[in-house]
């Protein structure tokens, strides 16, 4: 059971994966809580009232990396994320979904004010820059399962990736 205090939502992420394997990274804080810190996320956000996760996911996509895309393919990964955020606790589950391109000029023209007060930027990495960089990145096992994802295909059902 979810406490009252914390809200439950729907949210939608997409792995954008690069024609040399490289997934892009946006980086960010909370606007309201300097002190945690900052670290790596995918693209994706809550979705809205009444939008399917596929739905948002392709919103999403667009809003914060100016990426339209028609498909984004059947959900390859879940989790469930418990976070703060603007002063807020969130209880968001989470369904993942892999686009790949040859390559991407990331446009920021669809950013909200709140998206510009937490994201200071975006980067293409490659999974074992990544791996040894000792960033914080979401989900915690990003590479390990983008890997096996990579090599494997999209399961017949979306995996768990933990928090």
């Amino acid at each position: 059971m979810t406490s009252p205090d914390v809200l439950p939502r729907v949210g939608a992420r997409v792995l954008l994966v690069d024609g040399g394997g490289r997934v892009l990274l946006l980086h960010g804080r909370d606007p309201a809580d300097p002190a945690a810190g900052s670290w790596w996320f995918t693209p994706g956000g809550g979705a809205d009232e009444g939008e399917s996760v596929a739905e948002a996911a392709r919103r999403e996509l667009a809003e914060e990396t100016g990426l339209v895309v028609a498909d984004v393919g059947p959900p390859v990964w879940v989790r469930t994320a418990e976070f703060s955020f603007v002063g807020r606790q969130f209880r968001q589950q989470e369904t993942f979904f892999l686009v790949r391109v040859d390559s991407h000029d990331v446009h920021d023209d669809g950013w909200t004010e709140l998206e510009r007060d937490a994201v200071d930027g975006w980067r293409w990495w490659e999974l074992g820059e990544l791996a040894a960089s000792g960033e914080r990145v979401y989900p915690s096992a990003l590479v390990e399962h983008l890997r096996r994802l990579l090599a494997d295909g999209p399961p017949h059902e979306p995996v768990d990736v933990g928090p």
